[in-house]
């Protein structure tokens, strides 16, 4: 039963009108809440949609914004600064997706809801709030993450009432999103349980596995049991009760049980859905978390109607409640959806936040400037160096580190090489990679390098990251470039143990100057510390899945295993064509 009522926020009186049904073509009802001013007129809504339940959005009316590493802080409370968007004379639409919160249907695996599309309802959803009297029949969309996500899909699917979306911290490669260079990331199994710092979905028993739905409890018993023989998920507890209960885990369960790249992840991949998006999209994502700019990027690359690229600063976490970006929220919508002329669109497309030097760089593509790929070689005593090792492997003898699984220590063991001090501004923008050539004594391991800047007085700040598991070394011959690595991740071929293969390691794009006597540290690891400077500002299980076998491992930097950084200098002025 829809109910109406009010709120008073700072001395504004905010209309609120309580679990509204939208119906969907099939005949499912999804809930929502819309909050808008008093005065009774239609107005343009801004619609979010997520399994995170309307309710937990609404805190946002009582929560101040938590900033990590803030204990109160709740990722999932991402739908926008309620009171802020009806001051601005917007109606904000908060929806409840299909088999979530208070809505009708079933939930079934990721984007994909009882075999119905989340871009599908949606367009439903849209259409049927440009409908309703208190709109004005213009929608745009609004939220960060799941939320961003949301919007991609439902852009895609053309919904007319749609005029533009504002996309802030989206996820959209799905697989890029759950496993990371072929490294699981456990925090979707937080965005789905709620562990570590998150609510999670507000499903309820309406929630399926596809894996279920797909394959014969036989099948899946030999399915599962192939999966337990990788010793990394083999060690690991919660993936152990994962994979033998599935029923109660069950996005996470079809997540652990994929993971390689494929059909699986494609299907609703809102990057392989861009080319379809032809109304105006401007997308911001915050330095820090690289896979999340690495998407972002891609798709800005695959739209093709008006568009824009704001890339921010460290760090990667913006409040929860969510409430950043709404300045330039507003400017977009209401150029394009209110009509007003605030040259909005006479800036240029992209825009960077550059660390260190703390400037922002505009242009008309990422990167904004031009960039010149150079190496930076590994060297002995651990330098980084512009120049290659001269000497070969029986004189510039490997590196290398002994890592036991996280079961027998709490030691992670990390090799590093620094640059010697920077004697002027260094500017590096875009992606990048590395080249080690390494020989381990299993047939598998992981790969993480962190780039840091180091500052004088022994402060860092972490610049990018890359991760590979060893078994998903190949890559993508026609997709690579120089400093542009692609890896495929459609099959995983072991290593032979005690051979000195070369690895490529993707690294996410990036925006940074290093300042006189700053330094650039790279480091090299096969797992990762829970806490340090950067991972303290993440929810608790934003960490990647430990290696499970002990492994040691031998870092060639020789002359002929030139191990080496490739890196993007600038080397000109933006180009604002």
């Amino acid at each position: 039963m829809a109910e109406f009522s009010t709120w008073n926020a700072g001395g504004e009186t905010i209309s609120i009108r309580k679990d509204l049904r939208a119906p969907m073509r099939d005949g499912v009802e999804l809930a929502l809440d819309v909050y808008h001013g008093t005065e009774d007129k239609p107005r343009p809504a801004l619609v979010a949609l997520s399994p995170y339940g309307k309710e937990l959005q609404a805190l946002a009316l009582t929560m101040p914004p938590q900033r990590r590493p803030s204990p109160m802080w709740d990722g999932c409370i991402e739908a926008g600064d309620i009171a802020r968007i009806v001051r601005e004379d917007y109606a904000h639409v908060i929806g409840d997706l299909r088999g979530s919160g208070d809505s009708g249907g079933e939930h079934i695996g990721n984007y994909n809801a009882g075999g119905v599309s989340l871009g599908q309802d949606a367009y439903d959803f849209i259409e049927w709030v440009a409908e309703q009297p208190w709109c004005d029949g213009n929608v745009g969309m609004v939220g960060i993450s799941y939320f961003g996500s949301m919007q991609v899909l439902a852009a895609a699917e053309r919904p007319p009432h749609l005029k533009a979306i504002f996309v802030s911290g989206g996820h959209y490669d799905f697989y890029e999103t759950t496993y990371h260079g072929g490294v699981m990331w456990f925090m979707p199994r937080a965005a789905r349980e709620g562990r570590g710092g998150d609510s999670g979905w507000a499903f309820t028993d309406r929630t399926k596995s596809r894996m279920l739905e797909r394959y014969s409890p036989e099948e899946l018993k030999k399915l599962v049991a192939e999966r337990l023989r990788d010793p990394d998920v083999a060690a690991w507890p919660n993936l152990v009760h994962t994979l033998n209960y599935p029923k109660h885990h069950e996005a996470w369960f079809d997540i652990v049980m994929n993971e390689l790249d494929g059909e699986w992840y494609e299907e609703r991949n809102p990057i392989t859905l861009a080319p379809n998006i032809d109304i105006p999209v401007y997308l911001q994502i915050d330095q820090g978390r690289g896979w999340t700019m690495d998407g972002t990027i891609e798709l800005f690359d695959a739209l093709k109607g008006p568009k824009k690229l704001d890339i921010g600063s460290y760090p990667p976490m913006q409040s929860r409640p969510f409430i950043e970006e709404h300045e330039k929220m507003f400017r977009w919508y209401d150029y394009w959806i209110k009509g007003i002329e605030n040259g909005v669109m006479d800036e240029p497309a992209v825009s960077v936040f550059v660390e260190g030097s703390r400037k922002q760089v505009t242009g008309s593509a990422w990167p904004p400037k031009p960039v010149d790929y150079r190496p930076l070689y590994l060297r002995p005593r651990r330098k980084l160096s512009p120049e290659p090792e001269p000497m070969g492997t029986e004189y510039a003898a490997p590196d290398g580190f002994y890592q036991a699984p996280l079961t027998v220590t709490d030691k992670v063991e990390i090799l590093s090489w620094s640059t010697d001090a920077f004697e002027q501004d260094t500017e590096l923008m875009g992606s990048g990679a590395a080249h080690i050539f390494a020989e381990i004594d299993q047939p598998d391991t992981n790969f993480i390098l962190r780039l840091w800047d180091s500052a004088p007085n022994g402060t860092r700040q972490l610049i990018t990251t890359g991760y590979l598991k060893a078994s998903h070394r190949e890559l993508d011959a026609d997709r690579t470039t120089e400093g542009n690595p692609y890896h495929p991740h459609t099959r995983a071929v072991p290593v032979e143990p005690g051979v000195v293969e070369e690895y490529v390691i993707r690294l996410y794009p990036f925006a940074a100057t290093f300042r006189p006597g700053h330094r650039l540290v790279v480091e090299l690891s096969n797992d990762e510390p829970l806490a340090d400077e950067h991972n303290a500002l993440l929810p608790p299980d934003a960490f990647h899945l430990p290696v499970g076998r002990p492994v040691t491992h031998k870092i060639y930097r020789d002359a002929a295993h030139p191990s080496r950084l490739v890196l993007p200098f600038t080397t000109g002025e933006a180009s604002q064509g």
